[in-house]
């Protein structure tokens, strides 16, 4: 049994866990809530940069961080890869990746610079994070027929960072001269491993 230590409203571990479903891999791990702004819980000597997802082997190696993770996790299955082994088609998956992956950095830092206290947010700070997210989606938006809806592993990463939008930012309309890419998530959003890895209602 491995051990994924986990939060519920982490796209990057949402990643991990959607990876896991499209594996037939779920029922292996078992799941550890973490509490990473917690000092002194010990999480540290698990993963020394104190960041989620990390993965307990059952040999007691950690991984970190969510692109480790669900590379390794793709290895154990004998089903069609989600990374690519080679070719364009990988690079293509892995850009995704880093796409979808940047959308979700861009977005955390916004919601961080939210929960400091107002006198010490910065308005520049925020516009900037949000300039990365719809430069990302505007990408996204002309590049829709090219994405179809066999998952890669870009598909998870890009299907979670609108998942954390729907979650945290709804005030965004993300949706909104964006067509194609809600037509996309609407039918993505429905397979098994976006729904089983769905976070919480905030």
């Amino acid at each position: 049994m491995m051990r994924l230590f986990f939060s519920a409203t982490s796209p990057y571990v949402r990643k991990v866990v959607a990876t896991a479903h499209e594996c037939g891999l779920f029922e292996r791990l078992e799941i550890v809530p973490t509490q990473v702004f917690q000092t002194g819980n010990g999480y540290e000597a698990v993963n020394p940069l104190a960041k989620i997802p990390a993965l307990e082997l059952d040999g007691g190696e950690v991984l970190y961080d969510s692109p480790v993770i669900c590379e390794y996790l793709d290895n154990l299955h004998d089903g069609i890869p989600l990374f690519p082994p080679s070719g364009g088609a990988r690079w293509t998956a892995l850009r995704r990746q880093a796409l979808g992956d940047g959308v979700m950095d861009a977005a955390l830092t916004m919601r961080v610079e939210l929960l400091r206290p107002e006198h010490l947010q910065s308005a520049d700070a925020q516009d900037a994070q949000t300039a990365k997210v719809t430069a990302a989606l505007d990408l996204l938006e002309k590049e829709v027929d090219e994405l179809g809806q066999d998952p890669t592993i870009g598909h998870l990463a890009i299907g979670c960072a609108l998942g954390y939008l729907d979650l945290r930012f709804a005030d965004l309309q993300w949706r909104a001269g964006r067509p194609g890419l809600a037509a996309w998530n609407e039918t993505f959003a429905a397979r098994h491993s976006m729904t089983a890895s769905a976070h919480p209602a905030s």
